[in-house]
């Protein structure tokens, strides 16, 4: 895939490897908010490697190379009627946010999941991540509802917003 210029500062590219320890920071920054992910640490290479696809995967950098953010998809099921959903990750550093750097990386997993037949992207958004569901709003993500009480995060149990982009390719 090429790369996609969304400005001079701005450039995404597939995530390589080396990029690990800075998709990494920005993951662990992500977790800290407490309004990105269940998760409570991020995981080694090896483990996030297997639980994404390697095609769809993908980082923000600036002029000087640095990782602005990440997006990466998984799986939703081994059965060979999902095939064509994906669930996707976007994370943004902090340092980057309000930069257009999540449009950017959306737009190039959209690009490169219409080009490969996938037909559903889905994510779960803590509501109060009012901010991401904003950003997926703006590239055609749908509300498909409320998941309630759905998983308990330092004993508290916590919703998740089910969103979902249904290809127009397919």
């Amino acid at each position: 895939m090429t790369t996609v210029d969304t400005s001079a500062q701005v450039r995404v590219r597939p995530m390589t490897p080396a990029d690990w320890p800075a998709v990494r920071a920005i993951y662990a920054e992500g977790i800290a908010t407490g309004n990105a992910t269940f998760e409570t640490t991020a995981p080694e290479w090896a483990a996030w490697d297997a639980g994404h696809t390697p095609e769809h995967r993908f980082v923000a950098v600036d002029g000087d190379a640095a990782v602005l953010g990440w997006v990466a998809c998984s799986p939703v099921s081994d059965r060979c009627v999902y095939a064509g959903v994906l669930e996707l990750s976007v994370y943004v550093a902090s340092a980057a946010r309000g930069r257009g750097v999540g449009s950017a990386l959306l737009a190039a997993l959209v690009a490169s999941t219409e080009a490969a037949g996938v037909w559903t992207l889905q994510t779960g958004i803590f509501p109060e991540n009012t901010a991401s569901l904003a950003l997926h709003a703006r590239h055609g993500f749908r509300v498909v509802g409320t998941r309630e009480r759905i998983g308990r995060m330092d004993g508290v149990w916590r919703d998740t917003v089910l969103l979902e982009r249904r290809s127009a390719a397919t």
